[in-house]
């Protein structure tokens, strides 16, 4: 007999090798083997400013479809180290100066990237805000209004466009296309084009096509969002969309730039609801109301900046009793993103996350859909029981100043807090040399904020989903 001199674990091996390997016609089934396909890099296109670092993440997909995080076992490289450096083995990138760079993460011959840009912590991210400094013939009192860029997607044929007004009440921007000289890219709907309806409270509305356009905001890097062009002459306008703007000069501005409080302008509300009274989708003169993915909806270019993308913090200075010819202030780009927007003293106020609204009482009757609006020339709400605040076309028309307060709560409640405020005589007002004025009032069913809030305050504007120090969007802080 001859002794098998394998150790006795080994002969268990054996043995279990031989029962399940199937042998001759024994039905055994071989474990499939499993790979990697694809790798995503996270966060995707972020920025970052000089001298910072960030950390990336590997995402790893397989075969089976199943995920893994494999930061630390792929092998990450940037295309321009003299931009950012990327520790090879662990996906934290350093920033070095501006530019962009390609950040890649590598495993076998399956590849992951991502595009960083960097910026330089100065004050690219501020535009000049005029009230009443340079608008178009037919601008009205308390007008603030900003300069915006646009470009033919992909390209340096740009054009400059002044006197755009600021709504923080809008997401989103608008431009008159009978000013535009630059070609933009028709967005489609279907077999049709896809337009686009804005309605206001006085019963006018901006109705146009949504194109695709760079957009470049003070001196960040150009963001490609759709937009819509003002066009009262393109196809028909819907019934439901009330009285479409026709020029400039008879709206007082040369487009509208929205930046609100949220990302797009209708969300996901016109993904799902057809007959939602914003987008239509366009064939000769016919227009049908129509659903519009998140991607196509006209947005708020601030959201997609690479750095500065949680808010904009509205600066204005503050004005007499009686007025004052024009006032200029800034508007910043970004909260707590860099040196010069950092919030102090301000008390956030969180908004409804459908409506952007909190709550004002004022004279005790409680306004849930109270906003904050730079878009409207005054402060407009319901003062029908104070016997003082007499009216005239709108407007109120006191016979001397009031002096009034009311008391500003977050969404749900909290915090709180007592904004006082004066109300003077519009007609008086509109009759002066003067354009800018923080007594300005008129009449309305809710609780509109409008530009006389502003004068000599910082206003922030905190977008949905957004974090800075004072927390997460949507909010209003001051």
């Amino acid at each position: 007999m001859k002794l098998n001199k394998l150790p006795f674990f080994v002969l268990i091996s054996l043995l279990v090798i031989s029962c399940s390997s199937g042998g001759d016609g024994g039905g055994g089934t071989s474990t499939p083997v499993v790979t990697l396909t694809s790798i995503a890099v996270t966060p995707a296109n972020p920025g970052m400013l000089s001298g910072k670092t960030k950390q990336f993440t590997a995402t790893g997909t397989y075969s089976d479809n199943t995920t893994q995080n494999i930061t630390t076992s792929v092998t990450w490289s940037s295309s321009d180290e003299t931009v950012a450096t990327i520790g090879t083995s662990s996906g934290l990138a350093t920033s070095v100066t501006a530019g962009t760079t390609t950040i890649t993460a590598l495993s076998g011959s399956i590849t992951g990237s991502t595009q960083l840009t960097v910026q330089d912590d100065n004050n690219d991210n501020v535009l000049k805000v005029t009230v009443n400094g340079g608008v178009p013939p037919g601008g009205y009192p308390n007008e603030p209004c900003v300069s915006v860029t646009i470009c033919s997607p992909g390209t340096s044929n740009c054009q400059t466009i002044d006197d755009i007004l600021l709504d923080t009440g809008a997401s989103g921007l608008r431009i008159f296309s009978s000013l535009l000289t630059v070609p933009l890219t028709q967005i489609s709907s279907g077999a049709g084009s896809l337009a686009n309806c804005i309605q206001y409270a006085d019963g006018s509305a901006e109705w146009g096509p949504v194109k695709t356009a760079d957009i470049i905001l003070g001196n960040e890097p150009a963001v490609t969002i759709p937009i819509q062009l003002i066009d009262s002459t393109f196809s028909n306008v819907p019934s439901s969309c009330g009285t479409a703007d026709t020029t400039p000069a008879a709206t007082g501005f040369n487009g509208i730039l929205g930046v609100g409080l949220f990302t797009e302008d209708c969300g996901s509300v016109c993904t799902s609801v057809t007959n939602n009274k914003m987008y239509y989708s366009c064939s000769g003169l016919t227009c049908t109301a129509t659903r519009v993915p998140l991607s196509n909806q006209v947005q708020n270019p601030v959201s997609r900046l690479p750095v500065d993308n949680n808010g904009v913090i509205v600066k204005l200075p503050s004005v007499s009793l009686g007025g004052a010819v024009s006032v200029d202030g800034n508007l910043i780009l970004g909260i707590g993103t860099r040196s010069n927007n950092v919030p102090a003293g301000a008390t956030m106020y969180p908004a409804n996350s459908t409506y952007g609204e909190f709550t004002t009482v004022f004279n005790g009757i409680t306004y849930s859909d109270s906003f904050i609006d730079s878009g409207s020339n005054g402060l407009f709400f319901n003062a029908s029981s104070l016997s003082a605040l007499t009216t005239c076309g709108g407007w109120y028309c006191p016979s001397f100043i009031q002096n009034l307060s009311a008391t500003t709560k977050g969404s749900g409640g909290s915090p709180s807090g007592v904004i006082f405020f004066q109300i003077g005589n519009a007609s008086s007002l509109f009759s002066s040399p003067n354009n800018v004025f923080i007594e300005l009032g008129g009449t309305d069913t809710s609780f509109d904020w409008g530009i006389p809030f502003f004068l000599g305050r910082n206003v922030y504007v905190g977008i949905e989903e957004k974090t800075s120090s004072l927390g997460t969007g949507p909010y209003w802080a001051y």
